[in-house]
């Protein structure tokens, strides 16, 4: 096993074969239920700091699948499973002229389907119109095939590995996402809605280092007064005004893409440049 996490696994899975075995007599004993698991990092998956999305940037240039890759995980906020199947058909355009992107999370789609509209912000918006993609995904292998999420996982490594570092992964931008989300002041139910979890525990577990460092803010405001450096600002400037998606001229295709034009500028508090800190 590669990792304490992948072990657990592994264990988990023989005892509940071991648990099967001993109910219908096939062994006496479960041999599984006496190893103890390993100790595993409590706080999951490293988050991408600052430094090292500019470094990723430095090593993969506009242009690269490897850079629209990064911009995908980054202003999305989703899983890699979701990130190899989005394409042009899940783009549509609201009647107030905001692009969304449509889709059903893979996770849990048969037994507990999450469907999700979610802006797409004038900063992602640029990388589609620059970055060459696939005919039915965004994202494509060096056959021009759509990637498979082990597949992508790998690829994303060794993009990773090229810039040197080592300790990140294509799902730490999922947590570098809602971390930054909840350092611009969003309530736990409007992370949900970017990044499909059901329950806040699995989004506190995320931002709970953000959350630590807002609690700080406040408690300095409290010291010194309100400062601009602390000042509350929307995540999107193309901001929802509850308009409905319309008929089938909404749809939004690579072809057309270029010619739409993103209402004002990126908000820049949700740029690279501040998404992670």
């Amino acid at each position: 096993m590669d990792t304490p996490a992948a072990a657990n696994t592994m264990i988990k899975t023989l005892r509940q074969l071991f648990r099967f075995a001993t109910r219908y007599d096939l062994h006496d004993t479960n041999p599984a239920g006496q190893v103890e698991y390993l100790a595993t990092n409590a706080d999951g998956y490293h988050s991408w700091t600052l430094e090292e999305i500019k470094a990723y940037e430095a090593t993969h240039p506009v242009g690269s699948m490897a850079r629209l890759a990064l911009a995908l995980a980054l202003y999305t906020g989703q899983r890699r499973s979701d990130l190899v199947r989005f394409g042009w058909q899940d783009l549509r355009e609201s009647s107030d002229g905001v692009v969304w992107l449509s889709f059903t999370q893979h996770k849990g789609r048969n037994r507990h389907p999450i469907t999700l509209e979610i802006p797409i912000i004038p900063e992602l918006q640029r990388h589609l119109a620059t970055e060459g993609t696939g005919d039915t995904t965004f994202l494509v292998n060096d056959f021009g095939r759509p990637f498979t999420a082990a597949g992508f996982g790998n690829r994303f490594r060794k993009w990773c590995d090229a810039a040197n570092l080592g300790n990140c992964s294509v799902h730490g931008l999922r947590k570098a996402a809602a971390a930054r989300l909840a350092e611009l002041g969003c309530s736990e139910f409007e992370i949900m809605a970017i990044t499909g979890h059901q329950t806040s525990k699995e989004v506190t577990r995320y931002t709970k280092g953000a959350s630590q460092k807002l609690r700080a803010a406040s408690a300095f405001r409290k010291l010194t007064g309100p400062t601009s450096a602390t000042k509350s600002v929307p995540l999107f400037t193309a901001q929802p005004t509850g308009g409905t998606i319309s008929g089938p001229n909404a749809r939004i295709s690579r072809d057309n893409f270029e010619k739409w034009q993103p209402v004002g500028e990126s908000n820049p508090s949700f740029q690279v440049e501040n998404l992670a800190s």
